[in-house]
């Protein structure tokens, strides 16, 4: 079914002004929502913050329940930091300058707007669109209130919203019982293990480096690098893995290069432990086959498996703990603190009986497979919303 197509100015007001004889008293407090209260991915406004309407007056724009607030600014537009105000706790409320507000109007359900501006297709032709210096570019007004949307009946979009919010719900679902699993992991450490800050079950420690290979790659340089071969990572792409992200690489040495790295001073293996040399949030990624592949010397870390003193996914969480506990003592650097090789051989880590660390392993092993089939699960229901969204926008999306 093909629906008649409007500009959104002509069903809706884009960062409307506020009425004369609305505006408060200058006392008066109001919700005024930062950028760091959007929840990217999000239908609600996540804890507004009351501040008095003479603190905002100037250069905000007010918005109010059921307005949608995009971010102008990137890398938050690229990153769909947007919110549909329905669950605003107050009618009136100000967005900072860093937010573009649409107004529904009557013809319009802002449900349905707010699911058609947050698809792919809006976002690659709002990135096109972005004006002003590298860093601070920004997405003019006039693309959204041009932008050309198609635009059932009523009802029919109410229909549509509620599809797509049931579908984003499951979504949701999805991912919080995954972040449960992660949250089961850690705790299971705590229990099996205590803190790796205090130390409660009096294990034995040791320096990092006297129980295991502690270093970084052999120099690759740029003129080194080829359109296809072995995969080459950086400290960004082994971070994604480390975070469970799966990565498409796109930097790549040559397999006779490979090959005599290899023979030179080996090269990761099931088993080993990687880290960027910033990973303040644990981002350690364990190599989980012997499929080829190198990486960057200098910003990523590696800690070679094989010693029989520790096991390597005990060794990880053990690590994303202290990171998490005191990044700023193990790393060094006043702009970004960086891991250096030197620090983490010096590292005082603890070595509970190898039985034991096993056993965790084993048990972080049947939670992986947990994760990995939820995981899977999600990016068809991911794949799935995607598409319902691009359905949407071409106005195919039908009973």
């Amino acid at each position: 079914m093909i629906h008649r197509a409007v500009k959104i100015k002509d069903v809706a007001e884009v960062n409307p002004r506020l009425a004369t004889n609305s505006k408060p008293d200058m006392d008066e407090l109001v919700s005024f929502v930062p950028m760091a209260g959007v929840s990217e991915k999000s239908l609600s406004i996540e804890a507004p913050v009351d501040r008095p309407y003479s603190e905002v007056s100037k250069g905000f724009t007010p918005f109010q329940r059921g307005d949608i607030i995009i971010a102008k600014i990137t890398p938050c537009f690229e990153n769909g930091k947007m919110a549909y105000t329905n669950n605003l706790p107050q009618k009136l409320g100000f967005g900072s300058t860093e937010f573009h507000v649409l107004r529904p109007g009557d013809a319009l359900n802002g449900g349905y707007l707010f699911h058609l501006l947050r698809g792919p297709y809006v976002r690659r032709a709002g990135e096109m669109k972005m004006k002003g210096a590298a860093g601070q570019r920004r997405v003019p007004a006039e693309f959204f209130a041009n932008l050309i949307i198609p635009l059932p009946p009523l009802p029919e979009q109410k229909r549509i919203a509620a599809i797509l919010d049931a579908a984003d719900a499951l979504r949701a679902k999805r991912r919080e019982s995954f972040a449960q699993l992660d949250t089961l992991i850690q705790s299971t450490f705590l229990n099996m293990f205590g803190d790796p800050v205090t130390n409660p079950k009096g294990w034995e420690q040791k320096r990092l480096g006297s129980i295991c290979d502690v270093g970084s790659s052999k120099r690759v340089f740029v003129n080194e690098l080829v359109e296809a071969g072995v995969p080459f990572y950086r400290g960004t792409e082994v971070g994604q893995l480390g975070d469970g992200q799966s990565v498409e690489p796109s930097l790549f040495i040559t397999k006779e290069h490979y090959e005599r790295l290899k023979a030179q001073s080996g090269v990761p293996c099931k088993g080993d432990l990687l880290l960027p040399s910033i990973c303040p949030d644990g981002r350690i990624y364990l190599v989980g086959n012997d499929e080829p592949f190198y990486f960057k010397d200098g910003r990523v870390l590696w800690i070679k498996s094989g010693s029989l003193q520790i096991n390597s996914v005990f060794l990880r969480y053990h690590l994303k703990r202290l990171f998490f506990a005191d990044y700023s003592k193990i790393a060094s650097g006043t702009t970004f603190a960086e891991l250096k090789i030197f620090a983490l051989k010096d590292l005082v880590v603890h070595v509970p009986p190898v039985h034991q660390q096993e056993r965790f392993a084993a048990i972080v092993e049947s939670i992986e497979r947990q994760k990995a089939r939820m995981r899977s699960h999600l990016a068809e229901l991911d794949t799935l919303f995607t598409s319902l969204q691009s359905r949407v926008f071409k106005g195919n999306l039908c009973p």
